[in-house]
């Protein structure tokens, strides 16, 4: 493959990665590094950190957007970026001393359990259970406009402090895998602190550059960013990204958890065997 169709073939990848991950509040990494891994033989590392790029581009691309729409939180997402940046940058220092294999294997064990979790159907809880001092005081909750069914919706937000704890948890799985960490980000806010599906997708699409960008000094220092493979990457990420920003308004929410369990579980596979052969 001559290098103008491998940098043409890495663009058209990063293009659907970025549209996906914005869809999904993935960041397009989860889609990057098995492509690159996995199609064009790039060493896992130097995968992870243009995936680490490509996830400030997806965040740059779509965030805006949901923001505008009212669809991302920023307080909750202003609050739990205390947890996932102290774990990305614990990530990042052990990306450079974790064996390769063992990334592999954690990044599939990581996308299997997202998908269980998220095809498990949400259980109702009683309106006490929604009550929280902690989101109350720090006015956690909100609303926004649901363009698929045209009607408000109020959603109160349960369980902070676990949600800051799983997401120190994402932000190391990002810092060490080179992912926005959006596989437990969403399930994490959707199942844990019961926020919308939307609004756990774009809120997480809001946090991932934040998340990417602390980490992204280590993998520059350790010169594991290649400025080639990084840039059509970044390029086709923010391009797909800023396409996807647009569909999530209108989508179905049961449509785009379906989407998300498939795509989890279609990549998991992919990295367990890439790891255990």
């Amino acid at each position: 493959m001559t290098p103008l169709l491998l940098i043409a073939s890495v663009f058209a990848i990063a293009l659907i990665a970025g549209f996906a991950g914005s869809l999904l509040g993935l960041g397009g990494g989860i889609i990057i590094v098995p492509a690159l891994t996995l199609i064009f033989g790039v060493d896992i590392r130097l995968a992870i950190g243009a995936s680490i790029i490509s996830v400030i581009a997806t965040s740059s691309g779509a965030a805006a957007a949901y923001v505008k729409e009212n669809l991302a939180n920023l307080r909750v997402a202003m609050f739990l970026e205390i947890g996932t940046t102290l774990g990305a940058i614990s990530g990042a220092y052990l990306a450079g001393i974790v064996h390769t294999r063992f990334l592999f294997i954690l990044f599939g064990l990581l996308l299997a359990w997202s998908a269980v979790a998220m095809l498990k159907k949400r259980r109702e809880l009683h309106a006490d259970a929604y009550v929280s001092a902690i989101a109350d005081h720090l006015r956690l909750h909100s609303s926004y406009f649901d363009e698929a069914t045209g009607q408000a919706v109020d959603y109160r937000v349960t369980n902070p402090v676990t949600g800051l704890g799983l997401m120190y948890l994402a932000g190391a799985a990002s810092g060490l895998l080179g992912i926005g960490s959006g596989a437990l980000k969403v399930p994490a806010m959707d199942l844990a602190m019961r926020l919308p599906m939307k609004v756990s997708a774009a809120t997480s699409n809001f946090m991932i550059g934040v998340t990417a960008a602390a980490s992204a000094g280590l993998y520059f220092v350790r010169g594991q960013i290649d400025p080639v493979l990084a840039a059509p990457v970044a390029a086709g990420v923010l391009f797909g990204a800023t396409i996807g920003s647009r569909f999530l308004g209108r989508a179905q929410s049961r449509v785009i958890r379906a989407v998300f369990v498939v795509v989890l579980v279609v990549v998991s596979v992919e990295m367990l065997v890439k790891g255990l052969s």
